[in-house]
């Protein structure tokens, strides 16, 4: 079994998704529709989704409410997005133009907005307490996430803690909450429903730890994103945590003069910080050391599953936290 075989085994219930995410965008309000199509030609993995649709499996449950709350945890997703391309001035993902350089900032932090309410409207419709207290903490959390983030943009005395509250609160809580949800969906017992709580949470972190490495590592086919845009952005991010902490105090100098200098108008300048920062990545091994902190996590995510009996949705899961460290380097 590999991810790939596991998102062609879900193909056809991820496009029910599809059009249930689509529905969340309805609206009078002509552009807020235009935005969601847009949005969903445009691809995506659907990782999310997909964890809550294993997380069924594996607990037994397989009622229609299993393809609307993917969607709901789909739509709180995309909002989140849209808000981030505003924010970080992005002009393309996944290789097309983003919505707010097609439609204009407004346009889009209103229509997140509208998909966050809307999703969550639906959500209570379902009349299930936990599961809403799961999504508002979710999302709540997710703000938190980005406010902190925004606040150590080019702050190269970033802790590592701090860090760690940003990529939970980025990747980990919907990841936690899709795997939450299909638990209480299925009337798990609290022990089982908290196991795929941390399983989601530390595979989250997980994900997005990788994607922080993979920054310095990986093309733009790879993952729709040039070389060092972290860096470029003034995101401080594991790699360069653990430099900092390992290099000498000339070097320490150095690089937080790269940092503070990563938006300047000379590209060459900008290039030969980028080049540096690679190469000292290269002298302390700051991306190997950082690769075994993810694999670390990973494997706590995994042992989370043990409280389930051996079966293939368990595997599926498995193999699933594994996808993290299968993508191109």
């Amino acid at each position: 079994m590999n991810a790939k075989k596991i998102f062609a085994d879900y193909s056809e219930e991820l496009k029910v998704v599809d059009k249930k995410l689509l529905g969340i965008f309805e609206s009078n309000v002509f552009l807020i529709p235009m935005v969601g199509q847009h949005i969903i030609s445009g691809g995506g993995k659907r990782i999310r989704p997909l964890f809550l649709l294993l997380c069924a499996d594996l607990c037994g449950y397989k009622g229609q409410n299993r393809s609307l709350f993917a969607a709901i945890i789909e739509a709180i997703h995309t909002a989140s997005l849209l808000h981030d391309d505003v924010i970080d001035g992005a002009d393309t993902r996944r290789g097309r133009p983003t919505a707010h350089s097609i439609w204009g900032n407004q346009v889009v932090v209103l229509t997140g907005d509208f998909l966050y309410s809307n999703a969550l409207r639906l959500a209570v419709a379902q009349r299930n307490q936990k599961i809403m207290e799961t999504l508002s903490e979710a999302t709540t959390r997710m703000t938190e996430g980005e406010i902190l983030q925004l606040n150590k943009i080019g702050d190269p005395d970033i802790t590592e803690d701090e860090y760690f509250q940003i990529i939970s609160a980025k990747t980990g809580v919907l990841i936690s909450a899709a795997c939450r949800i299909a638990a209480i969906l299925s009337e798990q017992s609290e022990e089982k429903e908290m196991a795929l709580l941390r399983f989601g949470m530390k595979t989250g972190i997980a994900f997005q730890l990788a994607d922080d490495i993979l920054d310095y590592v990986a093309e733009q086919r790879d993952l729709g994103k040039r070389l060092g845009k972290d860096l470029e952005e003034g995101k401080i991010t594991m790699p360069l945590i653990y430099l900092l902490k390992v290099v000498s105090e000339h070097e320490s100098d150095e690089i937080r003069k790269i940092i503070k200098c990563q938006r300047p108008e000379d590209k060459e300048q900008a290039n030969n910080g980028l080049n540096r920062i690679l190469e000292l990545f290269s002298k302390y091994n700051a991306i190997e050391e950082s690769l075994k902190i993810a694999r670390s996590i990973i494997d706590e995510a995994r042992s989370e599953l043990d409280i389930f009996p051996d079966c293939k949705e368990r595997d599926a899961l498995m193999v699933m936290a594994e996808y993290a460290m299968q993508r191109e380097r």
